[in-house]
């Protein structure tokens, strides 16, 4: 498909401007003076139109095809909620207004959205606080770490380091060293858990914390995790959660119950609002108690007469972590979401995303090998590594996919699981998808044996085939030049 540039023809406009009616300023320096006009195309309005709608057409999203990318959780978006948050009273309000007028009694419903949020999903996770201003799950998951080493600061230690298992997401490790920590790894024991005995040898004073997925990214549920908290609270150290996989637990175990002490939740992933596209993401952070005082300014408090308002007096703060008060629209999508589903709807998503996996994983095993012989919670980890032996690999089977209509699952990740295929279904999708889904992949099993070339040649329908994935990420070519 031709770029726009590519398409542009000397004196075509596809649109027209008025003639300017102010005084031309002169005096600019020269330095900021362009010496030529910018190479922008020149093409008709239906040249424009039908050439993004073209674009628009090569996209893959969940509304088009089935997206059981695991750990992403690509889940369907209701539409209601866009239409909550494109009501006057929400989309026309400016950010600044609670601060700029009456002490914020003209954006009351905004904070109350904003309040409520915050006491839901504490009631939903066993935290007793909240803040919405986390931009995205991992800037939410620097939040939280950066609390932990507040807290720690406060109390007079210095904690050097911070223990994650080998099957981490990979913003674990670099939110801890950002924040400063060095990292301690443990590994995955033979039955797909934390290593107890390598944890046990490596939690010490020096250990500021303990960061896990639960149920983690094999989507299994640790039944030690209580033990595990235990060990790292009677060291001193906190425990943090990374919300990636609430999504299988809501109304069944509430992270705040069984130990942790802060936790990130992805909105995209556990509440239904958008995903990808480089955002606007929300990873909202919520503390225990002894916490609370070191959550970013300002919070959205209620006063004693019913009214909200915005409270900057807490000198524990970490202070100001994103601008305003969080992504709002994608919140205020959460907000609607919960509301309408209330406490059954949660559970029975929940229940339907793990009953999914589940019948993904059964349906399956005996075309691929499962991680670990067990059953998943809402996301199951497969192996390729049967298909292996006839020099096919995950990445084969994916781009064949690809030709069938469905998005791949994600491939090789958890990276200690060779030929790693994870397949998260979530509670949106029907058993005629998920069989249609697992027919093509028992069909690419079976190619695999007979015809391995023809897994190697895919994608055969697309306008792009396989592409050099190292030369495009160290050699990126994302200018265009006229020649």
């Amino acid at each position: 498909m031709q770029l726009i540039f590519e398409k542009s023809r000397t004196g075509r406009s596809g649109f027209m401007l008025p003639e300017i009616d102010v005084p031309v300023v002169a005096g600019l320096p020269e330095k900021y003076c362009r010496k030529q006009a910018p190479s922008l195309p020149e093409v008709s309005e239906l040249d424009v139109v039908r050439h993004f709608t073209n674009l628009s057409r090569l996209n893959f999203s969940v509304d088009t095809n089935f997206y059981p990318l695991g750990s992403c959780t690509m889940k369907y978006n209701p539409k209601f909620t866009e239409k909550i948050c494109a009501l006057d009273g929400f989309s026309d309000l400016h950010p600044l207004l609670p601060q700029l007028l009456g002490g914020g009694m003209l954006a009351q419903g905004a904070l109350e959205v904003l309040y409520n949020t915050e006491r839901l999903l504490s009631e939903i996770t066993g935290m007793s606080a909240f803040t919405t201003q986390p931009l995205a799950g991992a800037h939410g998951e620097l939040t939280g770490v950066m609390l932990i080493a507040a807290y720690h600061k406060y109390n007079g230690e210095h904690r050097k380091h911070i223990i994650i298992p080998d099957s981490s997401h990979g913003t674990n490790p670099a939110s801890a060293a950002i924040a400063g920590y060095n990292v301690v790894v443990i590994p995955t024991d033979k039955d797909g858990f934390l290593d107890m005995q390598a944890y046990k040898q490596a939690l010490n004073q020096e250990t500021a914390a303990v960061m896990l997925t639960c149920p983690d990214t094999l989507g299994i549920f640790n039944p030690r995790i209580k033990e595990i908290a235990d060990l790292a609270h009677a060291a001193g150290a906190l425990m943090y959660y990374d919300g990636a996989n609430l999504n299988a637990i809501l109304g069944k175990c509430r992270p705040g119950d069984i130990g942790f002490d802060v936790i990130h939740l992805n909105l995209h992933k556990t509440f239904a609002t958008p995903h990808g596209g480089g955002g606007p993401g929300a990873g909202p952070v919520g503390v225990c108690e002894k916490l609370i005082d070191f959550l970013p300014i300002s919070r959205v408090i209620r006063r004693s007469d019913g009214t909200f308002a915005l409270d900057y007096h807490k000198h524990k703060s970490i202070g100001y972590i994103a601008p305003f008060y969080g992504n709002f629209g994608v919140i205020l999508k959460a907000y609607a979401y919960i509301l309408r589903l209330g406490k059954s709807g949660l559970i029975e998503a929940s229940e339907n995303a793990v009953l999914s996996a589940n019948y993904c994983l059964a349906r399956l095993r005996d075309y691929y090998a499962p991680a670990y012989g067990k059953s998943c919670m809402h996301e199951c980890v497969l192996s390729a590594a049967k298909q292996l032996e006839q020099g096919v690999h995950a990445l084969d089977i994916a781009k064949y996919l690809i030709d069938r209509g469905f998005h791949p699952p994600t491939i090789y990740f958890p990276m200690i699981v060779k030929e790693a295929m994870m397949i998260e279904p979530t509670e949106t999708e029907s058993k005629e998808t998920l069989d249609a889904f697992i027919e093509v992949m028992i069909e690419a099993a079976s190619l695999a044996k007979t015809n391995p070339e023809a897994l190697h040649s895919a994608p055969l329908s697309m306008s792009v085939k396989r592409l050099d994935e190292t030369k495009a990420a160290r050699e990126p070519n994302l200018r265009w030049k006229p020649k």
